[in-house]
């Protein structure tokens, strides 16, 4: 059996996560309960449920495990202690346990975004632990939930975790589990499809025909309740699927009448810590039964006995603001709502935080412009974590208009501030940059303060963002006096990031120091996101500037800082600089693998998804691979809305090479010409460099300017040589050859050799075609197919889609093979058949077969 394999090994140090999947009523909870009975004496059971509240509790389930444990770490969850924190001190706890410990969280699809995390973190660190985790999910809500996707994504790869998928029972199954209490096993069979919840509430309640739906069937057996069990159980379906003693005694009486009644018939069980019931699906059957306005005065009597039995001093506000919002008691959304969506921000569970101040925000009508600007305020911060962009914007729209409305001056400007952030995400730079300026005009009257301190650095950090270096090292030079006088270490850290990285994206070496000292603050204060986040400008500026082997060495760094701390938007940024890096030092092969893996992410913040658009665009322009124009079409109009030199010349440089190759000098020239301006006056050497070199090529005068980069300075010039010297000595085989193909025969056969070396086929045919043209003799033929199990070229993933091929399955069965979009599936479908030059999917699949590819499936 696959779990008692991986409870084996796990007892022995290598600590395994299991994640059990299957549709509601499949028996999932049954299957974990059989294997918990029989492992219990051998291990520490350890178990946490997720519950279908409105809002989720964050770390809901940890709570549920520290109770079992006996740990004060419940204290922690409900205090100011960082996630990661908590998470470290939980799997140290973990792994001192005398016995192997069988961690078990259940119904992971209504998890919160910060157990989503904890599950993460668990998963990355499980080798060494002597721990198996379990954790069950309905597999049909997994689109529904990005987190949860995203984690099924995330630990794909991981080699401790393991899918164990659930199916329908079979006709023989259903007729063993009748008993022969039903008399037409095929009906049932027909009738349930073989869920086994399904089957098993018709069999408890026989009836001439089989009940149509799950509901129908639950709702035959709650029939047979009386009075008094009907009213325990309405109140039990209030309460939730698992239902404390006390809080039943306070609203169904203290000899709960009923109970026994609900407990005989298999409605309700007793868990011994608590009730609950057999199956969420019977308690939704219950609830949906109950009428509305009975349900609302129902959850009045559960929120009073909640309150009443001190469920805010155990940290269960997520449940008070479920049961008020449920009851519409507008004084305690506002009270428990704020209470549950500052833990749950804290523990950095920002959907459900956003959530619970939506919620205080529909309840607060009516309330004191400062309640609701600080709600909103709340709100829009939260919204702003998730690029909720739209939303954070007018949540912080009507903070500044609130503060107005108090005549807070100080709120205001800080709200300004802070705005100016999701309007750069949404594209809206030059508003944002007129918001910042706003935000320091009505603050600089009020003389110095933290709030004037962080709207310098703002206000530099959007100058240095379109390399307007200049003048955020002047702004950001203010930020940092105001801040180190004020003793605000956060923004002093942020204003040194922000001069730091102004002063290294020109190549002046000094901002090394900034950063470094950016660094040292923020690791002293255990500001982990700005140590990534340093480290990230540290590595994508030396990239910017070719430094490409010092680049690789602190995205690398920056990039295990990241995974360290699960900052997985600083991470992806870096790695989609990383995938850049190895293109230009020609390791294709990595950059493609990169690629892949970040495009096929979820929630991918924009500006990654461009630097990696403009990675992939640009190999498969050099190899010759389908797709580039798609995907630099995609990263322009990403580009676009940012108006940025930063965003705007990569892409415009690699839509330049792309026309280049395609025989249009006109558009090559063009795409230039987007951007030389504005490269020319933010005195970029590298970007405007690269925008002459590509009017130069296409036949244009070009003005002599004698500031841009030397390897392209000397190439316009005319001096391949020294320009090929100069690319070799960066690292960049691909441009070293470019220079070398406008020299002598020697050096073009030697640009031919590296060419080839590459897989650079476009480049390597125009060459020979211009020697031929030149008279040239022996020219190389070129490259032969690189191996018989792989003639056609195609990439690792490509490999995988196509086994997929074979195995007849749809774009859609890919996808959720594969945790990417059918969209994306359908890409590499259009690139495998191009490469192997078949007209469908069928033709693939059989040539695939023929030539012997299909043992290949599979990510190397």
């Amino acid at each position: 059996m696959q779990l008692e394999a991986a409870l084996e090994t796990a007892r022995v140090g290598h600590g395994q996560f299991v994640l059990v999947s299957g549709e509601a009523g499949i028996g999932k909870t049954a299957l974990v309960d059989r294997f918990v009975q029989t492992n219990g004496d051998s291990t520490r059971v350890l178990r946490g449920y997720c519950d279908p509240l409105l809002t989720p509790s964050a770390l809901g389930p940890l709570l549920d495990i520290t109770r079992d444990l006996g740990s004060d770490l419940s204290m922690d969850i409900d205090g100011d202690r960082r996630a990661s924190a908590i998470f470290a001190r939980f799997l140290a706890i973990l792994t001192e346990l005398s016995k192997p410990a069988l961690l078990v969280v259940e119904d992971i699809h209504w998890a919160d975004e910060a157990t989503i995390d904890l599950l993460k973190y668990l998963g990355r660190r499980l080798d060494g632990a002597r721990v198996l985790m379990i954790a069950t999910f309905r597999d049909d809500e997994v689109r529904r939930h990005d987190g949860l996707r995203f984690l099924l994504g995330d630990l794909a790869t991981t080699r401790n975790v393991e899918r164990l998928e659930l199916a329908r029972l079979s006709r023989d199954a259903v007729s063993s589990l009748a008993g022969g209490r039903v008399a037409d096993v095929d009906g049932l069979f027909r009738s349930t499809g073989g869920n086994p919840f399904f089957v098993t509430e018709v069999v408890a309640n026989p009836a001439a025909e089989v009940p149509a739906t799950v509901r129908d069937a639950v709702l035959g057996r709650v029939a047979r309740l009386g009075p008094e069990g009907r009213r325990l159980l309405d109140r039990a379906a209030v309460v939730g699927a698992r239902v404390d003693y006390e809080l039943l005694e306070a609203v169904a009486g203290p000899d709960g009448t009923g109970l026994s009644e609900c407990l005989a018939m298999g409605i309700l069980q007793d868990l011994g810590h608590c009730l609950a019931f057999r199956h969420e699906l019977a308690r939704n059957a219950v609830l949906e039964a109950v009428d509305p306005l009975r349900r609302r005065a129902l959850s009045r009597e559960v929120l009073a006995a909640a309150i009443q039995a001190g469920f805010a001093d155990k940290g269960l506000t997520a449940r008070l603001a479920h049961y008020a919002e449920s009851a519409g008691s507008a004084p305690d959304v506002i009270r428990y709502g704020t209470a549950a969506g500052q833990t749950a921000s804290s523990l950095g569970a920002h959907k459900e935080a956003a959530a619970h101040f939506r919620a205080v925000l529909r309840f607060s009508e009516g309330q004191g412009s400062a309640e609701r600007a600080r709600i909103s305020a709340a709100y829009a911060r939260e919204c702003a974590v998730l690029d909720w962009l739209p939303e954070a914007i007018e949540a912080y729209r009507m903070a500044v208009e609130l503060w107005g409305d108090c005549g807070d001056r100080t709120r205001q400007g800080e709200a300004l501030s802070l705005l100016a952030w999701p309007l750069v995400r949404h594209g809206a730079n030059a508003e944002a940059d007129e918001i910042a300026q706003q935000a320091i005009a009505l603050l600089e009257p009020l003389g110095p303060s933290r709030e004037l301190a962080n709207a310098y650095r703002t206000h530099a950090h959007l100058r240095m963002l379109d390399r307007d270096c200049g003048r955020a090292v002047e702004i950001g030079g203010k930020a940092m006096s105001m801040a180190a006088d004020l003793d605000d270490m956060a923004t002093l850290a942020g204003a040194e990031m922000v001069v730091g990285a102004a002063k290294l994206v020109t190549d002046d070496r000094e901002g090394r120091a900034h950063l470094d000292r950016c660094i040292e603050i923020a690791q002293a204060g255990r500001l982990h996101e700005v140590v990534a986040l340093a480290r990230m400008n540290i590595g994508t500026s030396y990239g910017e500037q070719y430094h490409l082997a010092e680049a690789e060495d602190e995205l690398i760094d920056g990039i295990d800082i990241a995974r360290e701390h699960d900052l997985d938007h600083s991470g992806h940024y870096m790695a989609s600089w990383l995938a850049l890096t190895h293109m230009f030092q020609g390791q294709w092969d990595k950059t493609a693998a990169l690629c892949d893996d970040l495009l096929a992410q979820p929630n991918l913040a924009a500006i990654s998804r461009i630097m990696a658009l403009v990675a992939l665009g640009r190999i498969r322009v050099r190899r010759g691979d389908p797709g580039a124009p798609e995907a630099l079409d995609e990263a322009l109009h990403l580009a676009k809305r940012t108006s940025t030199l930063q965003r705007l010349a990569p892409v415009h440089a690699a839509r330049a090479e792309l026309a280049w190759f395609a025989g249009d000098p006109k558009q090559a020239a063009a795409e230039a010409r987007q951007v030389f301006e504005l490269a020319e006056r933010r005195r970029h050497a590298w970007h405007t460099g690269e925008m002459l070199f590509w009017l130069k090529r296409a036949g244009e005068t070009v003005p002599d300017i004698d500031w841009i980069a030397p390897p392209y300075a000397r190439q316009i010039a005319g001096d391949w040589e020294h320009a090929a010297a100069l690319w070799r000595q960066r690292g960049c085989p691909f441009e070293e050859a470019r220079a070398l193909a406008d020299g002598t025969e020697a050096a073009r056969l030697r640009a031919l050799e590296i060419f080839d070396g590459l897989g650079a086929a476009p480049a390597a045919a125009a060459l020979r075609r211009e020697m031929r043209e030149a008279g040239a003799r022996r020219i190389p033929r070129g490259p032969r197919s690189s191996t018989r199990l792989n003639p056609f070229g195609l990439t690792n993933r490509e490999m995988t889609i196509l086994g997929h091929l074979v195995d007849g399955l749809t774009n859609a069965e890919i996808g959720n093979a594969l945790f990417i979009s059918p969209k994306t599936v359908d890409h590499h479908v259009s690139s495998i058949l191009s490469k192997l030059g078949t007209p469908s999917r069928r033709d693939a699949a059989e040539l695939a077969l023929r030539e012997g590819m299909a043992p290949q499936n599979g990510d190397a």
